[in-house]
């Protein structure tokens, strides 16, 4: 016996060796999930790719490694309302945008106008809208904010006629690349899908 500790064999690995390499799997795992997923990965549903079980925190942990590793590219790792997703930063999306000349669609201002109030003042009825904007709301402009999954009927009031009241979309929380409401300090996000009229306000 010579007194000196026997190496490992090339097989084994030392716990804390493993959980860093099982930590760092995971990591790839997470990081491939959400680059390839189309829609935002909820925390549920990014814990269903370990294979132990994890608490919110040690994801959340993960997560915000991952936002480090990708800090100084053109693509950042946000945390919007229906949980987690890889997206260009702003300042890619000119370059981005040659790829695809066609320009996003824009709304009207009766659109943009009814959109901010179900924001800011939701669950509304279409009585509501008419009362604040000082003018009737048509069925279209309800339609498309219904057909952009931007808005939803929750419910109705207990009100003659039980009418329908409207608020506002995790979908619309996404698109803007909001956590919350409440990060909706003005209306300058919704101002960038309004089309500018000559006319009224209809």
């Amino acid at each position: 016996m010579s007194g000196q500790a026997e190496p490992l064999p090339q097989n084994e690995i030392t716990a804390p060796e493993a959980i860093l390499a099982d930590t760092q799997l995971l990591k790839r795992v997470l990081e491939t999930a959400l680059l390839t997923a189309t829609e935002p990965l909820s925390l549920a549903e990014l814990k269903k790719l370990s294979d132990v079980p994890l608490d919110n925190r040690q994801i959340d942990g993960l997560l915000a490694e991952l936002a480090q590793d990708w800090q100084g590219r053109g693509v950042e790792l946000a945390h919007v309302a229906s949980g987690w997703r890889f997206r260009a930063k702003v300042e890619m999306q000119p370059y981005l945008d040659r790829l695809n000349p066609q320009k996003p669609p824009r709304y009207s201002r009766a659109v943009l106008e009814t959109l901010a109030i179900i924001a800011y003042h939701q669950p509304v009825t279409r009585g509501d809208i008419e009362e604040i904007r000082g003018v009737a709301v048509s069925s279209q402009v309800l339609k498309t904010l219904e057909t952009r999954g931007w808005i939803e009927v929750v419910g109705t009031r207990d009100a003659p006629g039980k009418p329908e009241l409207f608020a506002t979309t995790k979908q619309l929380l996404d698109d803007l690349n909001l956590r919350a409401l409440q990060e909706l300090h003005s209306l300058q996000e919704i101002g960038a899908l309004l089309e500018p009229e000559a006319g009224g306000s209809a």
